[in-house]
């Protein structure tokens, strides 16, 4: 009798954790954004990201801060873009005169100081590279992958790639659906969770105080009366909630004055798990004299994001074009300021994931070199010149035809040969006043008159729901649902880490239940059993 009795309830107690797991998940699956994008990535991560400031390095992140799936210009007199920028089409610098003549990538004098690895693809464009006249693109300490051609002052390590972008088009799609599904279920639209309220002087948004997923439907622009600034204010947020703003019209503008730089204000501390989302909008301006909070994410491919904001703090991802400018009767030095989104998103499909592995890049004459000359002072790399789809620089202005030039011609492996290249993801480069790097390549036509040195570089390709692209030497495209995945191709590792927190930690509970479950059910048998001989 008393076995029976414990035995019951045990049953009961298990499926007592059981529904309490599932009701303080809500009953929701959890995701990542497509393509495992949000996380940091790399063994360099730091636990905790730092306020904005000019310290030493906090961490190295080798993920993608902002991604662009059109052409990504900078007018004005915009500053820099911190982390990994991957561009579809054209990167087209043309500032105004009087502002700074630099634009930096990859590495910022002022941001979250969590730079991409050494060596990694700071800028990848599908298209070409145009720098004014008298302006410099600074990528100093990583590498410029570049399809089309490169023309103006450019820094950094230069790789033409044909097939640059081919690893990231097919997340151009994928953000797209998700960024309609994360507002819409169908043709409804996402059950809110809260409300948002513009009061003039402010929006509040007020949330339920209980639900790991805080969802609000804005169908308004965030400014003040007449279209100035106003603050942002969230409420009623349980600690580790996930907060979805979807943004839904057909033309968005946020103007705020919210946000700061050393994270005092309320809204800095939500900045990792808020997602700004704009599903239908063709048109998005995001101004304000603040410190951005959240990511952003903008799912119309034919749309324009410009962006006058003193400071964008979190992940940027568009599926159309950004212009990343500064207001004509307003200061300079805009900046995006790489910082992770680390929330849990309703379940959107499958996310593909891609592991790099070290091999040639595909590209049909691919040549970087580097010199010496005109460094910029908060830069160990050097600025390189060119008009053309090949780099050339020489500390001593010697014409590309002559005998002493830098310039070195390859043909690189196509991506279905084999080759026994080294592993190397840093490139290489020498102190001297003329030195090459070259990509290492399986002909043996490449040569130079100065010294070179050889390096191999990681051009992984992944596939995704809309397109599929065959794997060079050495890939291991996979497919797992949910998985954050590691698409950072040009150097650096690959691992995003685990799939980010719930907001509810509740894998100690199920484990609880299942231990009754089993343990009830052995006393049960045991009580059978025992029955049946009494009998």
């Amino acid at each position: 009798m008393r076995a029976r009795r414990f035995a019951s309830l045990s049953a009961g107690a298990a499926a007592a954790v059981c529904v309490a797991a599932l009701v303080v998940t809500d009953g929701a699956v959890a995701a990542p954004l497509p393509g495992g994008l949000g996380p940091c990535v790399g063994p360099a991560c730091p636990t905790k990201y730092p306020p904005v400031n000019n310290k030493d390095y906090a961490g190295r992140d080798n993920g993608i801060n902002v991604y662009v799936g059109g052409e990504f210009q900078v007018r004005e007199a915009a500053a820099e873009a911190e982390g990994r920028v991957v561009v579809l089409g054209d990167f087209d610098m043309a500032k105004r005169a009087g502002a700074s003549s630099v634009y930096n990538v990859g590495i910022a004098g002022v941001g979250s100081r969590v730079p991409p690895p050494d060596g990694a693809d700071f800028l990848t464009t599908g298209g070409n590279v145009n720098v004014a006249a008298d302006q410099r693109l600074l990528a100093d300490g990583g590498v410029v992958r570049h399809a089309g051609t490169v023309t103006g002052t450019v820094t950094g390590k230069l790789e033409k790639d044909p097939d640059a972008a081919k690893p990231y088009v097919g997340l151009r799609e994928d953000l797209r659906v998700a960024s309609k599904c994360y507002a819409r279920e169908g043709t409804t639209p996402r059950p809110a969770t809260g409300t948002a309220v513009n009061q003039g002087y402010r929006t509040l948004f007020t949330g339920d105080g209980k639900s790991a997923l805080q969802v609000f439907t804005v169908d308004f622009d965030l400014t003040g009366t007449t279209g100035g600034m106003q603050g942002i204010e969230f409420e009623g947020i349980p600690a580790g909630a996930t907060i979805l703003v979807n943004m839904v019209g057909a033309a968005r503008t946020i103007n705020t004055y919210t946000g700061d730089l050393n994270d005092q204000d309320p809204l800095n501390k939500l900045r990792e798990r808020l997602l700004w989302n704009f599903p239908d909008a063709a048109s998005v301006k995001i101004a304000g004299g603040a410190q951005f909070q959240g990511s952003v994410l903008i799912g119309e491919p034919g749309s324009t994001a410009t962006v006058t904001a003193s400071g964008m703090n979190g992940r940027f991802f568009t599926t159309g074009s950004l212009v990343h400018t500064s207001e004509a009767t307003g200061g300079g030095g805009q900046e995006f300021h790489a910082y992770p989104f680390n929330g849990d998103l309703p379940e959107c499909g499958s996310t593909p994931t891609t592991t790099p592995s070290s091999s040639t890049s595909s590209s049909s004459s691919s040549s970087s070199s580097s010199a010496t000359t005109s460094s910029s002072p908060t830069s160990s790399s050097s600025t390189t010149t060119t008009s053309s789809s090949s780099t050339t620089t020489s500390a001593t202005s010697t014409s590309p035809t002559s005998a002493t030039s830098t310039s070195v011609t390859s043909t690189s492996t196509a991506p279905t040969s084999t080759s026994a290249t080294s592993s190397s993801q840093t490139s290489t480069s020498s102190a001297s006043s003329s030195s090459s790097s070259s990509a290492t390549s399986s002909s043996p036509t490449s040569s130079s008159s100065t010294s070179s040195s050889s390096s191999s570089s990681t051009a992984p390709t992944t596939t995704s729901r809309t397109s599929t692209t065959t794997p060079g030497p050495g890939v291991t495209v996979t497919t797992t649902p949910g998985q954050p995945g590691g698409t950072a191709p040009g150097g650096g590792p690959s691992d995003s880490g685990p799939l980010a927190s719930t907001g509810s930690e509740v894998r100690g509970l199920l484990v609880a239940g299942l231990f009754l479950l089993l343990a009830g059910g052995v006393l049960v048998a045991l009580t059978i059993r025992s029955r049946r001989r009494e009998s």
